[in-house]
C-alpha cells in the first residue's frame, strides 16, 4: 500500500528528524507538553491557526467520538484530545507516519485518549455510524476518488455528524511548480476545482452549513511566515525540500492557480 505514496510522506526518518528538532530547540523529552509541538506536527496550510479556526466551526463537546482522517503525525489529533478531551481515532495511509504519531503521542501523555491506524481514506476500517465528527484536512488532493473519500466520511458519521473541511483546490488551469508539500510530480496531485469538490461532497450524502474561500488571507500569512527567522520546530524538521515545497504552494495561492477552501458539512 505505500508504494502509492508520495515518496516524503515514507522517508524513514520522521521521528528521528522530529527528536533532533525538539532536542535542538531545548525541549526536555521528559516533559514535554502537547504544546510543545504545535509548530511541528500540523502538515497543512496555515497550520495550527487554521485547524483552530476550523474547530471553532464544529460543535465540539468532550463526548464526541472524533475521526482525524489523514492524520499525518496527528497534529490535529492531539489538538482536539487535549484541548477538548474528546476520544480521537486518527488514521493515515503511512505507516511511518502512524508510528511517529504513536510516540508522540505517548510523550506528551495523550496515548490513552487517542488511537492510531493505518489505514486509507477511501476504504476506512470502521463500521458505520461510528463517529460524530470527521476532519479531512490537506487530504483530498492526494485521492483521485472523491467521490469514496466523501462517501466513507458519510459512512462511519451518525446522521447529524459533521465532516470538517480544510484543503486546497485549484484555482485554474495553469501549471504549477513542484515540488508541493503533498506532491514531488503532477502524476501525485489530484487537484479538483472548489466547484467540484462541494459537489462530491454534497452528493456523498452532506449538506454544507459553511463554506469559505480563504485563499487571500492564508497567502497573506504563508509570506509572512517565510520572512521569519529560522527555528529548528517546524515542518521543514522532517520534509524534505519543504521551503521549496511552501515556496511553490504560496506562489500558487498568491497568483491564483490554488484556492483553500475552509469547509462544514452535516450528513443528512
Amino acid at each position: 500500500m505505500t508504494d502509492a505514496l508520495p515518496a516524503q510522506y515514507v522517508t524513514g526518518k520522521s521521528r528521528a528528524a522530529i527528536e533532533q528538532a525538539l532536542i535542538a530547540a531545548g525541549k526536555d523529552l521528559d516533559g514535554l507538553e502537547a504544546a510543545d509541538l504545535a509548530l511541528l506536527e500540523d502538515y497543512h496550510t496555515g497550520g495550527r491557526l487554521v485547524t483552530a479556526q476550523l474547530v471553532d466551526l464544529v460543535e465540539l463537546t468532550p463526548d464526541n467520538a472524533v475521526l482525524d482522517a489523514g492524520t499525518g503525525i496527528g497534529g490535529t489529533a492531539r489538538y482536539l484530545a487535549a484541548g477538548f478531551g474528546c476520544a480521537v481515532t486518527a488514521v493515515d495511509l503511512s505507516e511511518e507516519y502512524c508510528d511517529t504519531a504513536r510516540w508522540l503521542n505517548g510523550l506528551v501523555g495523550l496515548d490513552d485518549r487517542i488511537v492510531v491506524r493505518q489505514g486509507d481514506v477511501t476504504a476506512l476500517p470502521f463500521d458505520d455510524s461510528s463517529f460524530d465528527v470527521v476532519f479531512s484536512q490537506h487530504v483530498q488532493m492526494n485521492v483521485a476518488a472523491k467521490d469514496r473519500l466523501y462517501q466513507e466520511a458519510r459512512r462511519v458519521l451518525r446522521a447529524g455528524g459533521q465532516l470538517a473541511v480544510w484543503d486546497i483546490a485549484a484555482g485554474d488551469e495553469r501549471r504549477l511548480d513542484y515540488p508541493l508539500p503533498w506532491a514531488d510530480v503532477p502524476e501525485h496531485t489530484h487537484l479538483s476545482t472548489p466547484a467540484a469538490l462541494r459537489t462530491a461532497i454534497e452528493s456523498a450524502g452532506f449538506t454544507v452549513e459553511h463554506w469559505t474561500d480563504l485563499t487571500e488571507q492564508v497567502g497573506a500569512m504563508m509570506r509572512a511566515m517565510q520572512s521569519l527567522p529560522p527555528n529548528p520546530l517546524g515542518l521543514h524538521a522532517f520534509v524534505p525540500n519543504f521551503r521549496e515545497r511552501v515556496k511553490n504552494l504560496t506562489e500558487g495561492l498568491s497568483d491564483g492557480r490554488l484556492r483553500a477552501i475552509q469547509a462544514v458539512a452535516r450528513a443528512i
